[in-house]
């Protein structure tokens, strides 16, 4: 009897869907760009949502920011939605399921203790030989601080990471060091070269888990959430990453300033009001306000891009080695996987740095492609899709019965037989949090990507065919009045299945 396929979905953090191979801009991902070549590319694939942790509850659950409750950072996800998410449904049809990475299913700094191993004050609760379950995860390797913005904490302030940094008691050495700037000295205070030893990142810690998971598979099929934390900022990679791509030849955004006078009202405020908003000490240690964009110049703009490239190869070896290790078992050809990114990053786009409501391309769009048995190879589908979408896709291709969602399933576009219109996105943003608030609904369909605030009913509307780069707003345009009504038709036929939104516990 053949045994179920294995399942790999590994997922990064923040990197753009125009950064990977297939999309031209120079960046080299031969690992990713085989799961392409074995399947199916997407190349028009957004995110639920530009924030990390929101966008997560989708990627775990199928469902839409409003209909699990995670409508923003700080909000935590029920646990009652492990059971129908993507790690319980795979559990109960009898495979081992493994998370691996960053998770950001729970806030991580927070008011006050929430009981969760991702908060910062309560992974103290969980020891050392803590493995899980974890939203239907029966066997987990985590991290607590899966970036570079807090300050070394010694166990038990830590998780699987952070304890095998400090198995020789030279973890915070290790972490300041990670924090050290090789020279040359960049621009802008969000990117550096880094001082550690590139075995000590977690990049390859990640990679060496997810080896480790395969050779000692038993008798049932994997399924694997492998989640590496980079390219998310602050942009830091070791040599050789960070000197893989010179400044001077990375392909930067051609518009770099802020054009805000031609854009919808939250754009500015949002700029002006993230100055006042101060997310906690325990977030921005040593007083660096992480959430600010620094030095935007054109030079400065191209550092950054080139640490941020090195990044994503840094991950890519990975994912080939991944692949690598798969074939020489003789378990590729019976394994699904899946390459997806959380959300993008705006990397210079009308000269912003980082994510917030402004959904640009850069932000909004993520790389996606999947290969396995049955997946024909080589192709690319240029239909809308939504990272939310995972949950259902992978839930047909194996054959699992799971509860309805908000997504749907990419099955019948691989095959031929199913087109598809449009895909949502959608974003409670909140003054708390933000300075603002929003009730920010998008759309992405083939030709157009239009946002509103349903609180004043104020958009844009963007044709991304004749102008990819965004610079032309037809919300308004009275000769786009059709375009604009369908595009509202599309975001309210949207599921009636809206929850109350979790409440805010944290920041992040």
């Amino acid at each position: 009897m053949t045994r179920k396929p294995n399942v790999i979905l590994i997922s990064t953090d923040q990197q753009r869907g125009d950064c990977i191979g297939p999309e031209g801009r120079g960046v080299k991902t031969p690992g990713i760009d085989r799961i392409g070549a074995r399947g199916v590319r997407f190349s028009k694939c957004i995110t639920p949502h530009p924030m990390c942790q929101a966008a997560r509850a989708s990627i775990l659950t199928g469902k839409l920011p409003y209909s699990h409750g995670v409508r923003d950072n700080g909000r935590d996800l029920d646990y009652r939605f492990g059971e129908q998410g993507l790690a319980g449904i795979f559990s109960a049809a009898g495979y081992d399921t493994h998370f691996i990475g960053k998770a950001h299913l729970s806030s991580q700094q927070t008011f006050e203790p929430t009981g969760r191993p991702e908060c910062y004050s309560s992974a103290k609760d969980f020891p050392p030989d803590w493995s899980g379950e974890y939203f239907g995860f029966e066997n987990v390797q985590m991290m607590l601080r899966p970036h570079h913005h807090t300050k070394w904490y010694p166990a038990p302030e830590t998780l699987h990471y952070e304890n095998w940094l400090d198995a020789d008691g030279r973890g915070k050495e290790r972490w300041d060091l990670a924090k050290e700037h090789l020279p040359p000295r960049t621009r802008n205070f969000q990117a550096w070269r880094s001082a550690l030893d590139a075995e000590w990142h977690s990049t390859p810690w990640i990679g060496d888990r997810t080896i480790e998971m395969i050779e000692e598979q038993g008798e049932k099929p994997l399924f694997a959430w492998v989640s590496f934390p980079d390219p998310h900022p602050p942009f830091l990679a070791p040599r050789p990453w960070c000197d893989m791509y010179h400044p001077d030849e990375v392909i930067v955004p051609e518009h770099i300033e802020l054009d805000l006078d031609k854009r919808p009202w939250w754009h500015r405020e949002f700029l002006a009001g993230r100055d006042r908003i101060k997310q906690g000490a325990e977030h921005n240690a040593g007083g660096t306000d992480w959430g600010q964009r620094g030095d935007m110049s054109e030079a400065a703009i191209r550092e950054i891009t080139a640490i941020y490239f090195g990044m994503i190869t840094a991950v890519d070896q990975q994912v080939g080695r991944i692949l690598d290790t798969l074939e020489a078992r003789g378990d590729l050809d019976n394994t699904i996987i899946i390459f997806i990114s959380d959300h993008g990053e705006w990397m210079g786009d009308h000269g912003l740095l980082l994510k917030g409501p402004m959904l640009y391309d850069g932000l909004l769009r993520v790389p996606c492609l999947i290969c396995g048995p049955g997946i024909a190879e080589g192709r690319v589908i240029d239909a809308p899709v939504n990272t939310l979408d995972t949950r259902k896709t992978l839930a047909e291709l194996v054959g699992i019965q799971a509860e309805e969602d908000n997504g749907t399933s990419w099955v019948g576009l691989i095959e031929g037989r199913q087109t598809r219109d449009y895909a949502l996105s959608e974003f409670e943003v909140d003054a708390k949090r933000s300075a603002i608030d929003l009730d920010l609904r998008t759309v992405r369909s083939d030709r157009y990507r239009m946002s509103v605030d349903l609180n004043t009913d104020i958009g844009e509307l963007y044709d991304m065919q004749d102008d990819p780069d965004e610079m032309v707003n037809l919300f308004d345009d009275p000769g786009a009045a059709r375009i604009r009504r369908e595009h509202m038709d599309m975001i309210r036929a949207r599921a009636n299945d809206e929850i109350p939104r979790a409440p805010r516990v944290g920041w992040h």
